[in-house]
């Protein structure tokens, strides 16, 4: 199984959060990014994963209250 996100309803866009839900409270945070226990997301322009770090736990996919990411 791999990570797969649907930039079309994932909240960071151009390398900003556009929701609330996402957000800290001094700077944007992308909470998928957060959760992660080995620090295979990133936030630049957009959200990224690498593959060859994830260990497919499913912590990002239970964050993103946008259901942009899924396990496939």
């Amino acid at each position: 199984m791999t990570i797969k996100i649907d930039y079309n309803k994932c909240c960071w866009k151009d390398g900003k959060c556009k929701s609330c839900s996402c957000s800290g409270k001094t700077k944007p945070v992308a909470r998928c990014v957060d959760v992660c226990p080995v620090g295979a997301l990133t936030s630049g322009k957009k959200i990224v994963v690498d593959l060859n770090t994830c260990i497919n736990c499913g912590a990002c996919v239970e964050a993103c209250k946008h259901k942009a990411l899924s396990m496939k």
